[in-house]
């Protein structure tokens, strides 16, 4: 035990001396989550997604960096431009290519590139000018859509700018004792402003709404530039699919867009998380802030996803488990070097790493419930449609107003700047294809308020509501250690309970109709997790208190510290549950 803890402590910390390794070592070899995620390391994968996208027109899957030829930084296997060649990828070690991402239903493209230095000699600079005005040039002209470029890092906030307001951010949940809660809470709306989080959220969603009309309303193709094209370009290109394409808002589809774009796209999670605590300065929480901009759409829209925020809670915990592979390496060529090699075999054989999608390692089938909305809006069949109008107007009724409410420019803790934003986040574009100067200087605002004035369709485009008030703290998350910020019978789960009560007992006389005509139960019939007795559950939920009963927690997470004495909550029925025992 004492060696154990020596090998797993020492700083700063190797790559191999991580727990993963040692987990890795004993892993039973189950694979059963990857039958629905796409994992995108096979070039056949590629081919399927081009494939249900249309794009395999335009646009071709490429073997060039087999055996890391081109860059360790590429994945095995991308997607490029029919019309680029082989040796445009081989000539800078795919810097200037543009990498394919998402095709829309018109045909207009979402795409990726990986900037030039911005440091170099006049005669490098002038030829990779003029490499770059020929690879625009060649993807400009037909089959293809115009083209508009868009460079991240100068329209949206620095990476530095991004640890510095979430360090901030997170200081505000960080809280001792109740004394300490009630002397922030007088000045909780001024602290939450200063730390600049959820402004940095809403301009993240705004660019993403900005390529999103782009792509939809002037069939343009988008070409997202940044250093390295694996950081800012994997928030937004997330994203904008997300928003764009009702898959990536289904369980397995989310979990393969995530592997396409971060784990097979090449997000440093290694640096990013600092999960070797070397050095503070690459760190960055960008995943976690893609997470909270799917929250926003994921709480404003609910039958519009197929999986719940506590999905996305214990995704965002899953970050730093260290016995799954999927968010601890910085590309897929460090990966496959680390699991290769005579000196990696173990006494029981090569390493296998687990990957996160199998969520029964984590959770057994009933904490697993609590992953899955129930009232997802599945998309109906075709032979359906003439209930699909119905049936989406009744669920907009259970959980959306039925007009978007808008908020005055000067209204909330953060402005409207749709003028400063036009003029400078659009002047900014870098395109030889298209000026800003072109476009209507209200296209964004009228794109935006023409979108929400309508009703919604949750297998279509999704908008987030960003005006004002509209961004909100994600309360599961940060506000589930903090047991004075809890409401008692309150909060969503309260409806959420009365919801799933009313579904159950609807499925339950639906079983009984069948039997009675003697029919076959279907077997897509979606699992409700009971929630008996709401009035007495906590708005955060399933992380938070629970009945008095002894049951176990529905979720497994940090030991809840003992009320104050003079807190009389303790007194009542309600209990704190020891939620770090076993499921």
């Amino acid at each position: 035990i004492v060696s154990g803890i020596i090998h797993h402590s020492q700083t700063p910390k190797l790559l191999k001396r991580l727990f993963l390794f040692s987990y890795a070592s004993a892993a039973p070899n189950n694979t059963e989550g990857r039958n629905q995620t796409v994992m995108f390391d096979t070039l056949e994968d590629w081919r399927d997604e081009l494939e249900r996208t249309k794009g395999n027109v335009k646009y071709k899957a490429v073997t060039i960096n087999e055996g890391y030829r081109v860059s360790e930084k590429l994945p095995l296997y991308f997607v490029v431009p029919i019309c680029v060649s082989e040796e445009s990828i081989l000539k800078y070690e795919g810097r200037g290519i543009p990498i394919w991402c998402w095709s829309c239903h018109n045909g207009a493209a979402l795409l990726k590139m990986s900037a030039f230095p911005k440091e170099q000699d006049d005669s490098t600079s002038q030829t990779q000018k003029a490499f770059l005005d020929g690879i625009y040039k060649t993807i400009s002209k037909a089959p293809y859509e115009l083209l508009k470029t868009d460079d991240l890092s100068s329209s949206l906030p620095s990476l530095q700018d991004i640890q510095t307001a979430y360090t901030r951010f997170k200081q505000l949940f960080l809280i001792d004792n109740s004394t300490d809660f009630w002397a922030t809470d007088v000045k909780w709306f001024s602290l939450l402003e200063s730390t600049n989080w959820l402004e940095i959220i809403r301009r993240v969603l705004k660019k993403a709404i900005e390529v999103a009309e782009c792509l939809e309303r002037q069939h343009t193709n988008v070409l997202l530039i940044e250093e390295s094209a694996t950081d800012l370009c994997c928030v937004i290109s997330t994203l904008v699919q997300v928003m764009m394409d009702s898959y990536s808002r289904t369980k397995s589809g989310f979990q393969s867009l995530i592997q396409k774009e971060w784990v097979i796209g090449g997000h440093g999670f290694l640096d990013r998380c600092n999960h070797l605590h070397k050095s503070d300065k690459e760190e960055a929480p960008v995943f976690l802030l893609l997470l909270n901009c799917v929250w926003q759409l994921v709480q404003q829209y609910p039958p519009a996803f197929e999986f719940t925020e506590t999905y996305l809670t214990v995704l965002s915990d899953s970050l730093y488990v260290p016995i799954f592979s999927t968010f601890f390496f910085n590309s897929q060529h460090q990966k496959d070097a680390s699991t290769s090699g005579e000196s990696l075999k173990t006494q029981s054989g090569p390493f296998r790493f687990l990957t996160v999608w199998d969520w029964s390692v984590q959770f057994d089938p009933k904490a697993q419930a609590f992953l899955n909305n129930p009232l997802y809006a599945e998309k109906p069949k075709p032979d359906k449609s003439q209930r699909k109008t119905t049936r989406f107007k009744h669920q907009r009724q259970l959980s959306l107003p039925l007009t978007a409410t808008k908020s005055t420019t000067k209204r909330g803790f953060f402005r409207e700047e749709t003028d400063h934003f036009i003029k400078n986040i659009l002047g900014k574009r870098i395109s030889k294809f298209i000026n800003s100067s072109d476009e209507p200087p209200n296209s964004f605002r009228e794109f935006y308020d023409s979108w929400h004035s309508k009703p919604v369709d949750y297998h279509g485009l999704l908008l987030p509501r960003i005006d004002g008030p509209e961004i909100k703290v994600w309360a599961q998350r940060y506000l589930r250690w903090i047991p004075e910020a809890q409401l008692h019978g309150g909060g969503t789960i309260a409806t959420a309970a009365k919801i799933l009560d009313l579904m159950e007992e609807v499925q339950s006389l639906q079983v009984k109709m069948d039997e009675e005509h003697s029919q076959a139960i279907s077997g897509d019939v979606r699992s409700v997790p009971l929630l008996r007795n709401s009035a007495r559950l906590s708005s955060l939920f399933p992380f938070a208190l629970l009945q008095r009963q002894s049951i176990k927690p529905a979720l497994p997470t940090s030991t809840w510290k003992d009320l104050e004495d003079e807190d009389d909550l303790v007194k009542r029925d309600d209990e704190f549950v020891d939620l770090t025992g076993d499921m």
